[in-house]
């Protein structure tokens, strides 16, 4: 089973392009504490910036990392390097040992941090790395050289050409929770195509305002909420990061009509709003939720609370962000499916081939927003397509409706003695027992099967959940095989620095890797 959306005439292909034809005088970023920044100051600070970096001699291929806290100065910054360079943002909570590593291994002319902060990343730069520090406030920022430029003045030009469709506009580290960190780059093409396709989709508008509480330095912010409103016109505003004691308090400041986040974010937010009487009135046009499964009572919960439909969404960095998405109203959205393709090819498939629909196989993508490949290693690129498909790593399955449904990372299935297990599958039914805030399920080693089932539970504020009896619940609704054998009570589930649950690695995290037993080095090998 696959699908195809069709294209659509004179889509921008570079991100200066898509800039360009956003509105004029209308706003186009906001940010808390700062005047508004029209689509003609915005594109003038970007030129600006863009000329400083040209100043210093960065020329169209170098890699600027980007080492910003989220808000406007960040989302200015990205777009400036996109214009002239490319861009590779950087969490800015990383210590210097990671900061060194990802400087080196994306081999960066230049480096990007803001005046006064930054100095775990400073103290990381290699002789020959150009320091560029922002300084001012937004719609007169300026950045300046800290230290020798690359290249000799005589040469430098003072309008940096507009880049083609073609060139690299950025790269992203993958999470590496398996293995080391794959480097994925992404054409200007990609990301227009993606935030184009993410626009349509939303049906976003002119009057269309997004409040983004992702960070700048996922594809999920950049793509998802920044370059999405940017395609259609509209405005985002620029939070300082996620803050669940302030979101509903900028809900009522800047009566966004859409925001968008990953399931961990709406769950924090639903604790928040049961504990505020007085909720901001309706401005939501929609509530988006990607980077991770979505559970269908989380989906009822954000729906009754904010009174908005709420749509899924399946998206990845390698294709720019957006795979799949559930349909606004009046089509159907379904709790528990990320929806139907929405910009690319997609289809499930196994090693003999395409399968139909109610087979469960490898999701596997094709698009103008998915990257050719990883950069440096033609083995691993070997592996991650299939017969000119891309292999996205999810197990999952469409409905005879064209539906996508995922039963998680095959990576992250449990396999307990040949059984195998969607840990989300496990996680749906823990959230269904009251008292249950947050559920994760993983697996952990077990000496004579290989693998065990455990779950991670964080329990409604004041409420006392008896591992017992939870276990129980379990078992009236899953195989005996399913049901946990161990439960964790926890105050907040370790997570990534985007918001994700990262499974892969939360046994060793919660002092459970070796829960069961020591485990020679045969009986550690998952069962085939």
């Amino acid at each position: 089973m696959n699908a195809t959306v069709a294209s659509r005439p004179a889509v921008p292909r570079t991100i200066p392009a898509l800039l360009r034809a956003g509105g004029g005088p209308s706003r186009a970023l906001l940010a808390p504490g700062c005047s508004p920044l029209s689509y003609h100051a915005l594109r003038a600070e970007v030129g600006r910036l863009a000329r400083d970096m040209r100043a210093a001699g960065i020329g169209p291929h170098d890699r600027v990392a980007i080492v910003l806290p989220n808000g406007p100065e960040m989302a200015i910054a990205f777009l400036a390097v996109t214009s002239c360079a490319v861009a590779a943002p950087l969490n800015p909570a990383y210590r210097a040992p990671e900061f060194a590593f990802y400087l080196n291994d994306l081999q960066a002319k230049a480096i990007i941090t803001l005046r006064g902060q930054g100095s775990a990343a400073i103290s990381s730069i290699q002789p020959g790395t150009v320091h560029l520090v922002l300084d001012g406030s937004p719609g007169s920022l300026r950045l300046t050289a800290n230290g020798p430029s690359l290249a000799p003045a005589e040469s430098r030009a003072p309008h940096p050409r507009s880049p083609d469709v073609g060139d690299e506009a950025l790269v992203l580290h993958t999470s590496g929770t398996t293995a080391r960190p794959k480097i994925v780059p992404l054409t200007h093409r990609n990301l227009a195509e993606s935030a184009c396709n993410i626009a349509e989709t939303l049906r976003l508008a002119p009057g269309d305002r997004c409040l983004n509480i992702m960070p700048l330095f996922h594809i999920h912010g950049l793509v998802g909420a920044l370059l999405s409103s940017l395609a259609a016109g509209a405005s985002v505003v620029c939070t300082p990061g996620f803050d669940a004691f302030r979101f509903l308090s900028q809900l009522s400041e800047f009566r966004p009509t859409w925001y968008t986040g990953v399931p961990t974010m709406h769950q924090l937010i639903l604790q928040r709003a049961s504990q505020a009487p007085d909720r901001p009135g309706p401005s939501l046009r929609f509530i988006r939720s990607s980077s991770a499964p979505l559970p269908p009572s989380v989906f009822r919960q954000l729906e009754q609370t904010f009174g908005t439909p709420v749509v899924e969404a399946y998206g990845m960095t390698e294709a720019s962000h957006q795979i799949a998405c559930n349909p606004l109203p009046p089509g159907e959205r379904k709790p528990g499916s990320v929806g139907k393709p929405a910009g690319v090819e997609v289809a499930v498939a196994s090693p003999a081939g395409l399968l139909e629909p109610g087979q469960r196989g490898e999701v596997v993508i094709k698009g103008n927003s998915v990257t050719s490949g990883y950069e440096g290693d033609p083995e691993i690129n070997s592996n991650a397509f299939f017969g000119g498909w891309f292999r996205t790593g999810d197990e999952g399955y469409f409905d005879d409706e064209g539906y996508l449904f995922l039963a998680g990372r095959l990576k992250e299935i449990i396999n307990r003695g040949g059984e195998k297990i969607a840990p989300r599958e496990v996680d749906e039914v823990l959230l269904r027992y009251p008292g249950v805030a947050q559920a994760v399920t993983f697996a952990i080693p077990e000496r004579r099967l290989g693998e065990e089932v455990a779950a991670a539970v964080v329990a409604v504020q004041g409420a006392i959940v008896d591992e017992r009896d939870l276990r129980r619940f379990a078992s009236e609704h899953l195989a005996p095989f399913k049901v946990p054998k161990k439960i964790v009570f926890v105050s907040e589930i370790p997570k990534g620095p985007t918001g994700k649950v990262q499974r892969i690695g939360l046994a060793e995290l919660l002092g459970l890797g070796n829960h069961l037993g020591p485990m020679s080095s045969k009986a550690r090998k998952r069962p085939v």
